[in-house]
């Protein structure tokens, strides 16, 4: 696959950029960013070798069959429609836009077009997520009935993008993070969700940004009545960074017992209902590459079981946006079932 880069304002895209270097299957043939300072910003840090600095000139000018997409939020929908209006491939950090209007565009096209559209939804990776996934699909907590995600970020104000305070380009905290869990939880515990029953997000200790929405939490409701509850605020302690207890914990339980796990952890706590107390179970390994992988699949035309897929993007994009409209405009009970 000949993969061009557009946008690197936000860092997660070079972990996609450093996955696609030394991928067998990829070979990256441009790459673009149109903002001034990080064009600078990216050349002083020697990684990236960029070729252009106009989308619409890279677009006309280098042959490719895809594009991945690491700009600002706002941006990502229309950069990702004018790739499929291309005829190209995409694949894009998350979240892939911020409109429920940009998001029927790219799902209209990448029907329309027969493209794939990727996602770094990348807690599918997670070796003790994975067992998680694997033990619940087992049968070894019964029906699910009740998940809880804690997902607390660290806000690191001073050296965040100032892009996510500017007005129109962040699109809110639940859409920014809560969508990596509402794809996570479908394929862990094959619930489908059926309700956005409640959300909130709002600012809480950032006064200089005050349209900045710092704190979030959800509430959806499963296709059998049970319940998901999460909290993706950005209020964990900085100095933590990402080492905090409750920084992707995910507690599920079913009508035969209760698993746990987190992001990076090396083994999932399991109790079902005769034991007396929690074994610890060892994780399965990491998966590598696992979304670029699960992405040129797709392409390709043999996706395989449990990999991320374009309807699984759309899905999750879409129950994220409508999490999202919720907690904006304090509307309960949206329905998820289309």
């Amino acid at each position: 696959m000949r993969l061009a880069f557009m946008g690197f304002r936000h860092g997660h895209i070079m972990g996609l950029y450093n996955s696609a270097s030394d991928h067998p299957r990829v070979k990256i043939v441009a790459a673009c960013e149109e903002h001034p300072e990080t064009i600078q910003s990216v050349r002083s840090a020697g990684k990236v070798q960029l070729t252009h600095e106009n989308y619409e000139k890279m677009l006309a000018e280098v042959e490719c069959d895809a594009i991945a997409v690491g700009d600002y939020f706002a941006k990502r929908g229309p950069v990702i429609i004018r790739a499929l209006e291309s005829g190209k491939h995409a694949i894009s950090d998350k979240p892939i836009c911020t409109t429920l209007d940009d998001l029927s565009r790219i799902e209209k096209l990448a029907k329309e077009k027969k493209r794939a559209v990727g996602c770094l939804l990348d807690l599918r990776e997670s070796g003790a997520l994975r067992t998680m996934r694997r033990l619940i699909h087992e049968g070894a907590i019964g029906e699910v009935q009740t998940v809880l995600v804690t997902a607390q970020h660290p806000l690191n104000l001073s050296i965040r993008p100032k892009w996510y305070f500017e007005e129109g380009k962040h699109g809110g905290t639940i859409n920014d993070i809560a969508i990596h869990a509402i794809d996570l939880i479908p394929w862990m515990t094959a619930r489908k969700l059926a309700e956005v029953t409640a959300a909130r997000a709002w600012n809480s200790r950032v006064p200089e940004h005050p349209k900045f929405q710092e704190a979030a939490q959800f509430y959806l409701r499963f296709d059998n009545n049970g319940a998901f509850f999460g909290d993706v605020s950005y209020l964990s302690p900085d100095g933590l960074a990402y080492s905090a207890p409750q920084y992707w914990r995910i507690t599920v339980h079913g009508t035969g017992g209760v698993i746990e796990g987190k992001l990076g952890g090396k083994s999932v706590a399991l109790a079902q209902s005769a034991d007396k107390a929690p074994r610890e179970i060892p994780a399965d390994p990491d998966v590598y590459q696992g979304c670029l992988n699960a992405f040129l699949n797709e392409v390709d035309g043999k996706p395989a079981q449990g990999e991320l897929t374009t309807a699984d993007v759309i899905r999750a994009s879409r129950h994220s946006l409508l999490a999202q409209q919720s907690a904006d405009v304090n509307r309960p009970h949206i329905s998820l079932e289309n």
